[in-house]
């Protein structure tokens, strides 16, 4: 599909004497034809920064969107614009498929102007771009509602009938190397469109292991397993725009590249499975991603973005921590009155009972410490010398931490 968009676009390039862009309605670059001249202009900010992230800001699109674009159903010229970055004034080419916008084609203005045989037939290959649009989002719906049945359906027959589906639509890819993805919560649509992945769905609140949020999940197709990094850091520069509607667009101007900084930006998590080859154990790979989205929550340290490999004792602690912890010997302590106490005993315990590490990291004197564990005790019922009570209380604590 990206030959048959690049081929169309270097036609339009070719009827116009000038380097073309295409790009979708959420402006991700889809395809450019190179340029030969040696004016530095040619290649003015926005242009460069677009074919080199493959994507523009949010800002330039708010800029271009003013002058009606997503409206027009011909040619737009735009003059230029230094301040914003714009060398260059722009012919745009809306690319409409049954009078919905699925994209533009961008070329810099040239003097001479082309003329209007040369702009209709120009409109006309961006009509054909249109068509492969359309059907292209098309084919992803089906994909997201495929990926999503498969993330919801119950265990067994309906199960393996939903991966036998999501594989058919998927075709050859379907037996290669993937990984699942979650980002939670999500507001909103699922993004039209994320680098490297196979397949994209919004999953409901309350239809993910029976509780949660609205999650984001993807499926990323993967070369090798030493592609999930780069794979993640072209996820990440799309999340602040979409994660939250327009907060997440504010966003997107301040924040950095990369997972990390996308979802801190917008107070969510993400967790990143272990790649899967073929798609039989992806059920089970969604449940890696969630517990470690919600592991990175639960635990600063390991967010905003954690793999499942990362995330040590919450991988148990994810599956015994279904619902709210209620032991009968933690009850108290973990009340809202004694947070303080709680924290202390977390402390202590992950210093693996060393006394000064756990002062140290509290800044309390020990003798305060001391005082401390001794209250938690006597809430507990507990023995703080007892492998197996401090096996409980960790537990509780952490398993806490994660259904905050």
């Amino acid at each position: 599909m990206k030959g048959d968009y690049q081929d169309l676009v270097d036609e339009i390039s070719a009827l116009l004497g000038a380097p073309a862009t295409l790009e979708n309605r959420d402006f991700r670059l889809i395809a450019f034809g190179a340029h030969d001249s040696d004016d530095d202009l040619a290649m003015d900010p926005v242009r460069t920064r677009s074919i080199l992230t493959r994507q523009s800001t949010a800002a330039v699109r708010s800029w271009f969107e003013g002058f009606g674009i997503a409206r027009a159903t011909g040619p737009v010229r735009i003059p230029a614009a230094p301040d914003a970055g714009v060398f260059r004034g722009r012919i745009c080419l809306p690319v409409r498929y049954r009078g919905i916008v699925q994209g533009y084609v961008w070329l810099l203005d040239r003097d001479p102007e082309p003329g209007p045989e040369a702009l209709e037939a120009a409109m006309e290959v961006a009509q054909r771009i249109g068509v492969l649009l359309a059907e292209e989002a098309k084919a992803g719906a089906d994909l997201s509602r495929e990926f999503l049945a498969v993330l919801t359906a119950g265990r067994g027959w309906q199960q393996d009938m939903a991966v036998a589906s999501l594989r058919l639509a998927l075709g050859a890819g379907a037996e290669g190397l993937h990984a699942a993805v979650c980002v939670a919560p999500w507001a909103g649509e699922a993004p039209s469109s994320v680098p490297g992945a196979a397949a994209v769905c919004v999953v409901p609140a309350g239809t993910a292991d029976g509780a949660g949020p609205a999650r984001l999940a993807v499926l990323l197709r993967l070369r090798s397993p030493d592609a999930l990094a780069p794979a993640l850091a072209a996820l990440g520069r799309l999340l602040p725009r979409a994660a939250a509607g327009p907060a997440g667009a504010e966003a997107a101007r301040t924040t950095p590249a990369g997972p990390a900084g996308a979802v801190a930006a917008n107070g969510v998590t993400a967790g990143v499975s272990d790649p899967v080859r073929g798609l039989a154990e992806l059920p089970a790979a969604w449940g890696q991603a969630v517990a470690s989205a919600r592991a990175a929550a639960a635990q600063p340290r390991l967010g905003p973005v954690a793999q499942w490999a990362e995330i040590g004792p919450y991988r148990m602690l994810a599956a015994l921590a279904a619902g709210p912890v209620d032991d009968p010997a933690t009850r108290a302590l973990l009340s809202p009155a004694h947070r303080e106490l709680a924290r202390t005993a977390e402390v202590f315990l992950d210093c693996a009972g060393q006394a000064g590490r756990a002062a140290a990291a509290l800044g309390v004197h020990r003798q305060t410490l001391y005082y401390r564990l001794g209250r938690v005790e006597q809430l507990t019922g507990l023995d703080l010398d007892t492998g197996e009570d401090r096996l409980l209380l960790h537990m509780a604590l952490k398993a806490a931490r994660l259904n905050d």
